[in-house]
């Protein structure tokens, strides 16, 4: 069968994009590598998501799903691999099949960086997050820490310190790297302390997340830190490379697209979500990429 869309991705972006092609008569299949409804499903709790007090993650995730199903769209558990075109039509590579379309829509999202540790995949969400502006408010009044010397570990940390007790940021180098206005700001709030040339050995706790255990790269020695919880802030990282030759990616490995979420490369493909370069990632930014993007595809198919 040749589709008129193929999405590769059934995150919010992708499961968004199915709905609205499908309420334009298209015929749609979503593929999914992992887990249906994206990273957003190991979220506990999300309260910052328009017309939700509060749900957790695996439900927002399931409504999304069983919206894009309801709707006619078509979902499979398999990886895309690569994409090519010929003739007009593109094939999607899966490690099963491959898939026919007439436009593609990519939407693999990104992930963050994780620490590698033992248990760090135990206490996601119960201690470890990856997300301050998702997650800061759960930590109100708390000791944390913040994992990272970056833009991006600095930006968590001045955010986080507005509403936790303390905020300690570790640092693997003897300095920040982030922008000097973000380390002004770090050095003179009250509540900010940075440990640097460490690097985290290890994840405290059994049934409950304690703290974790730091490593002083320039003498050796190890030591035992009590924390409420941690936020990892050592990067992200996009799911493209399957598709370098068929869509330009930036020095980080993100799709060059703005918010028409339209591609350099080749016609007919589009993107959307976390996947494409952006300023900020969110579950609303996601969505509304789903939304230009499919508007997108509409567009181009006529």
């Amino acid at each position: 069968m040749i589709y008129d869309t193929i999405i590769i991705g059934a995150g919010p972006a992708g499961l968004t994009a199915a709905i609205y092609l499908r309420r334009a008569n298209k015929n749609v299949l979503v593929l999914e590598k992992e887990t249906f409804g994206g990273q957003i499903t190991h979220s506990p709790k999300v309260e910052n998501y328009p017309g939700f007090l509060s749900v957790s993650g695996a439900e927002f995730a399931d409504k999304l799903v069983e919206q894009a199903m309801s709707q006619g769209a078509d979902i499979d558990l398999d990886e895309a691999k690569g994409i090519t075109k010929e003739n007009g039509i593109f094939t999607v590579k899966g490690t099963r099949c491959d898939y026919t379309a007439k436009s593609v829509v990519i939407a693999t999202g990104s992930k963050h960086r994780t620490l590698g540790l033992k248990n760090e995949e135990k206490f996601t969400g119960e201690g470890i997050s990856y997300c301050a502006v998702c997650d800061g408010a759960f930590y109100k009044d708390n000791d944390i820490a913040v994992i990272g010397g970056g833009n991006s570990a600095l930006q968590e940390a001045i955010l986080l310190a507005k509403t936790s007790k303390s905020v300690t940021v570790i640092q693997n180098l003897p300095f920040l790297t982030g922008e000097s206005k973000l380390i002004e700001q770090i050095e003179a709030a009250d509540n900010i302390s940075v440990i640097f040339s460490s690097v985290v050995t290890k994840i405290l706790g059994d049934e409950k997340f304690r703290g974790i255990t730091v490593k002083n790269e320039e003498n050796g020695k190890e030591t035992d830190l009590s924390f409420d919880g941690i936020f990892v802030a050592i990067g992200q990282q996009p799911e493209n490379e399957s598709f370098k030759d068929a869509v330009s990616l930036d020095e980080r490995g993100y799709i060059t697209a703005d918010e028409s979420c339209i591609p350099d490369g080749e016609s007919g493909i589009f993107v959307a979500g976390d996947c494409r370069s952006k300023a900020v990632r969110q579950i609303a930014t996601a969505v509304s990429d789903g939304a230009a993007a499919s508007v997108a595809v509409c567009r181009y198919l006529g």
